[in-house]
């Protein structure tokens, strides 16, 4: 189903309020909050996407991914096998890093804080490339082995897509990221970290950030809309519902599993 989000702003009176943003009108652009190792739903979104493609024809066609490919869910090998292959056929596509692509990339550099990604999902990662693990692992000698065998395990394609993961992206008036950004700092000098991780003082703030930021990374059970920031993240991987917001000239949509 797609529902469409917002109208022109008016001041009362009549008079235009400061202009919607916007992206080019011959630019049709889907973001695609966290997936979470459900390639289940990213196959029926993509199906929705791309009949909303052929419903609504641009010259250009865009679609961004807002990070967190992997774990909780029981796919994320087989995700990453598909998003590794390269752009969706069709679309120029983003590929931005989340959270959890950083926690599988540091447990590959160093098992020390290992116990954490396993707990907040990295044993179904884990898991779905035939390493027993528990979320609840601690032992420093496990997870070392545990490191061990997935370096041998994880695809060179794979660990490629990860390094080679975007942090932001810009298209008109929009700013996508995984997490936020820092309020009242310049977008060129965020940091990786707060681009990765923030929720507070982000989600709270009701900054005008000189563009609309575009994120998932905080679950809500609706996409939260709001005249500084969009959060996309619907908890995909326990909800069901994958989001995905939609936008051409100032025109803003969300299609949905």
């Amino acid at each position: 189903m797609m529902f469409g989000l917002f109208g022109k702003r008016r001041k009362r009176g009549g008079a235009t309020a400061t202009p919607p943003p916007r992206v080019d009108a011959d630019m049709r652009v889907y973001a695609i909050g966290d997936v979470h190792g459900r390639l289940d739903l990213l196959g029926k979104l993509l199906d929705k996407i791309l009949a909303d493609r052929a419903a609504h024809p641009a010259v250009r066609h865009k679609l961004i991914f807002l990070g967190d490919y992997v774990d909780r869910g029981s796919q994320s090998r087989e995700l990453l096998d598909l998003l590794s292959q390269g752009p969706i056929e069709g679309f120029e596509t983003i590929y931005l890093r989340g959270n959890h692509e950083d926690y599988l990339l540091r447990f590959l550099d160093d098992p020390a804080d290992g116990s954490t990604w396993l707990y907040y999902g990295g044993a179904n990662t884990l898991i779905s490339y035939g390493i027993p693990a528990s979320p609840l692992e601690k032992n420093p000698d496990r997870l070392i082995a545990i490191q061990q065998r997935l370096r041998r395990a994880l695809p060179k394609s794979h660990l490629a897509f990860l390094r080679g993961l975007e942090v932001s992206h810009v298209v008109g008036d929009y700013f996508f990221v995984h997490a936020g950004i820092r309020p009242g700092i310049p977008l060129a000098e965020q940091s990786n970290d707060d681009l990765l991780w923030i929720r507070e003082p982000f989600l709270a703030s009701t900054k005008d950030h000189g563009c609309v930021v575009v994120h998932g990374h905080s679950v809500r059970m609706r996409p939260e809309i709001l005249a500084n920031r969009i959060g996309i993240d619907t908890g995909a991987y326990d909800s069901g519902v994958l989001t995905s917001l939609v936008l051409q000239g100032e025109g803003q949509w969300l299609l949905q599993t």
